[in-house]
């Protein structure tokens, strides 16, 4: 058992023993900074001082006389009441055995029998994915392998704008520039597209069927052609930056067999007309102001079709949808919310995730544009200039509701200045000692790990479980990079100060090479809840 789950567990039922039932859960440990201050301590007792009627100094003596004392020297009460912890060495070392037996299943949660759905990315079919597609998708992919680690079932949607015109406007591009690769007359539309992808497109269609379209009445095939190949070119580039998803869901397969109508005539008893518009009475439940569904030129709002969306999702058993969506959607929040309560839902049965914009820096400068197109800078070219680890490593290693500056010239360097290199630096370093030391046995007891650097380095990778849960409850990614620093950082400390092979000390050798594979194997496993590797070399 993890040490801060331990004493937990402890105090759980000293509490017990003095007629206090509590969740361990509700119990609250944290890692002391100040070595002077023991190794961990809680405020427990000030807590829960009113039920007991008494200071919280006197019920903290009062935990403590009922505590099991075999895991620790010595136990303590500080300042007006908190619990201070001198946790024994060997209790401290004992996960080090722990961590190298559940190997990759360290810090995974139990089973939580919930399924959630998380939808995240779900850019038009009408172009390639940007920097801003890039930090969703990592932040998106990085939430569902960390729930996924943490005991749910998760499901990656992405959904597919393909009933709007948007499709008729790419169908319109993609046949333009049609003709114009066979040297016809060509008339590109004002609101079409115009980047470099759509000609390669047309030149695919060229390709596959010659001039047989021309002088025909092809825009379906247009538009479907090229929608296929756009997601094509999305599957692709999302697959090198290691998100998959596991459905991609059709806006028009949602709309069909009457959906649309069949919502609007379920939600009848919370509409009314103004303005010959129908307008959603999202204020009788979370929303500031009610909502137009249907135009007043029979036109419906996106917002409508929306809905049908969630409702289609949760009519296929989710317990909890995710969406990960551009800061521009604040105001979509309670108006969704809203009307899934309508359909009898919990409020909470909807969680979106906001993210905030990004500035992609280089020389200190601001840039926008692709230097092949012209266009905006894309996914894919970001992943050829830094790296897939350094993208996605940087997108979320910020709180997602954070402005991001991304720094290319940093995500380059190598150097402890760039946090990803500090980060798989460490994870190399102890493949190489793990290697140079291959014909020393292990002691995975580790029982003669004393020094400072070793058991700040131990307590660190104690934590992982804990850092996991609070990272998949709060759907923070940049929860797991921060503890991959601090877990590096501790790493680069104990080899600065601990000889870790010692020919002439053998059995402190054994213990540490055991330390070393236990921070290994906590590295690779926080590096991937981030989808970022962890390389043997570097």
């Amino acid at each position: 058992m993890e040490i801060k789950e331990s004493i937990k567990v402890n105090i759980q039922s000293a509490l017990k023993k003095l007629g206090v039932c509590l969740n361990v859960d509700d119990i609250t440990i944290d890692q002391s900074k100040d070595p002077t201050h023991g190794d961990y301590a809680s405020n427990i007792a000030l807590r829960f001082a009113r039920e007991f009627k008494k200071a919280p100094a006197e019920v903290a003596k009062l935990i403590i006389e009922n505590l099991d004392m075999n895991q620790f020297d010595k136990v303590e009460v500080a300042g007006p009441g908190f619990i201070n912890f001198f946790v024994k060495k060997s209790s401290i070392t004992n996960i080090i055995e722990t961590i190298i037996d559940q190997g990759k299943d360290f810090g995974r949660g139990e089973t939580k029998n919930k399924k959630v759905n998380i939808e995240f990315v779900s850019a038009n079919p009408t172009g390639d994915l940007h920097v801003g597609h890039a930090r969703g998708a990592a932040i998106g992919d990085s939430i569902a392998r960390i729930m996924e680690f943490n005991g749910y079932t998760v499901i990656r949607e992405y959904y597919i704008n393909d009933a709007g015109n948007q499709i008729n406007h790419l169908g319109e591009s993609i046949e333009a520039r049609y003709k114009e690769a066979l040297g016809l007359p060509f008339s590109l539309p004002d609101d079409g597209y115009h980047g470099e992808d759509i000609k390669d497109i047309a030149k695919i269609i060229v390709n596959e069927k010659g001039d047989s379209l021309v002088n025909t009445n092809s825009l379906d095939f247009f538009m479907t052609r090229g929608m296929e190949l756009e997601l094509d070119k999305i599957r692709k580039d999302l697959k090198t930056y290691g998100v998959v998803f596991d459905v991609f869901s059709s806006e028009k397969a949602i709309r069909a067999d009457n959906a649309i109508d069949k919502e609007l005539k379920f939600l009848s008893n919370h509409t009314y007309v103004d303005g010959g518009a129908t307008v959603l009475k999202t204020t009788d439940f979370l929303d500031d102001k009610d909502r137009v569904i249907v135009k007043s030129n029979g036109e419906y709002t996106y917002f409508l079709p929306d809905i049908c969306y969630h409702v289609n999702k949760l009519e296929r058993k989710f317990d909890l949808l995710i969406d990960v969506l551009g800061a521009d959607h604040h105001g979509y929040i309670n108006r969704m919310k809203s009307a899934l309560m309508m359909h009898g839902y919990d409020k909470d049965i909807l969680e979106i995730e906001l993210i905030q914009m990004v500035r992609m820096m280089k020389d200190g400068e601001e840039f926008k544009l692709s230097k092949r197109t012209g266009n905006g800078y894309t996914l894919r070219e970001l992943c050829e200039d830094v790296g897939v680890d350094a993208a996605r490593y940087f997108f979320v290693m910020r709180n997602a509701n954070s402005h991001l500056d991304f720094d290319l010239d940093l995500a380059v360097k190598q150097s402890s200045d760039n946090p990803v290199y500090y980060a798989q630096y460490a994870h190399a370093r102890l493949c190489s000692i793990l290697d140079s030391g291959k014909e020393f046995n292990l002691n995975k007891k580790a029982d003669l790990l004393k020094e400072n650097s070793e058991l700040a380095l131990i307590k660190m990778l104690s934590s992982f479980p804990d850092v996991v849960k609070l990272a998949s409850d709060e759907r923070a990614p940049y929860k797991i990079t921060n503890y991959i620093h601090d877990v590096a950082e501790k790493v680069h400390q104990f080899y600065t100060n601990c000889r870790v092979i010692d020919k002439d000390n053998i059995d402190v050798t054994s213990s540490r090479l055991a330390l070393c594979l236990a921070s290994k194997i906590v590295l690779e496993n926080a590096l991937h809840l981030v989808g970022v590797s962890a390389p043997t070399h570097m």
